[in-house]
């Protein structure tokens, strides 16, 4: 399995950035598509996950209200919306994916992107 991130960049404090993560390979079984953030100094940390048989969806509090992650139109693709973005959400994105139905932390996830930078200017 792979896993490819687009759609980081530049942004001001109060816009808005769609990150896509395409996923290729074989899929013998339900995963989920987490996206996890590293900011320098910090842990990883996830933003959202979604489990793709049912689209479930998780945020933290960080986070809630303002990014939005969903399953795309082309197959094993999905997009994570960012709205209202803040100093503090700058840092390297990825998508990661685990086999069945639970999200779960950055400890668990079987495949993991290149990430994707975002930064989000004062």
């Amino acid at each position: 399995v792979q896993l490819v991130e687009s759609g980081g960049g530049l942004v001001q404090a109060g816009g808005s950035l769609r990150l896509t993560c395409e996923a290729s390979g074989t899929f013998y079984e339900s995963y989920i598509i987490g996206w996890l953030r590293r900011v320098p100094g910090k842990d990883r940390e996830g933003v959202a996950c979604i489990v793709t048989s049912n689209n479930k969806t998780y945020y933290p509090d960080s986070v809630k209200g303002r990014f939005t992650v969903s399953t795309g139109d082309a197959k094993n693709t999905v997009s994570l919306q960012m709205n209202n973005l803040k100093p503090e959400d700058t840092g390297r994105y990825y998508c990661a994916l685990a086999w069945g139905d639970m999200c779960m932390g950055a400890g668990g996830m079987h495949y993991w992107g290149k990430g994707t930078p975002v930064t989000v200017s004062s």
